[in-house]
């Protein structure tokens, strides 16, 4: 069943949950900020900056599936369509072992300020609620992908998703910010 507006509370809790975050580590040193906790492990910068890599490249796919597909979504527009997803993260066949797709740009050895972090990923956000405002939430809601992991969802689950990828990392963080 469609439910108009989700988009703009994902967009809000996408947004929501990165200002959380990056507060949190408003008193963090910036040598722990780069700090990898063990070998092989990411460090706080290289996970905020997967997640902006991710979820630009995302944005970009969404971009192009679009343009193939509008046509139809706006053709079913008046049918409905789901909104909800469950957390595709807390599913125990779930691969987490894919991030290396998309490594950060910034790393210990390529580190920046955590100000720049914050702009480059509040950027990131203010692309993805541009291009989803732009749209009709009922013809998003009729563009359907498959993601072999998950299975088929719409652009507006899609966005869900996402929000549901930065928790999980988020979480991530904060552990390792309590731990430190």
């Amino acid at each position: 069943m469609s439910e108009q507006g989700k988009v703009a509370a994902y967009l809000d809790l996408l947004d929501a949950q990165h200002r959380e975050v990056f507060a949190l580590l408003g008193g963090v040193p910036p040598e722990k900020i780069w700090q990898r906790p063990l070998p092989g492990e990411w460090s706080i910068g290289e996970i905020l900056d997967h997640t902006r890599i991710l979820n630009r490249s995302f944005r970009r796919l969404f971009q192009v599936v679009w343009l193939l597909l509008w046509p139809l979504g706006h053709l079913r527009r008046e049918r409905p369509y789901q909104t909800d997803i469950d957390d595709v993260y807390a599913r125990p066949d779930f691969p987490m072992s894919v991030g290396w797709l998309w490594t950060p740009k910034h790393t210990p050895t390529n580190p920046v300020p955590l100000e720049q972090l914050y702009r480059e990923t509040a950027v990131e956000h203010q692309k993805i609620r541009a291009w989803y405002e732009a749209r009709d939430e009922a013809v998003l809601g009729h563009i359907n992908l498959y993601d072999p992991p998950i299975g088929w969802l719409n652009m507006v689950q899609a966005l869900r998703v996402a929000a549901y990828h930065d928790a999980l990392h988020f979480r991530d963080v904060k552990e390792m910010v309590r731990s430190a």
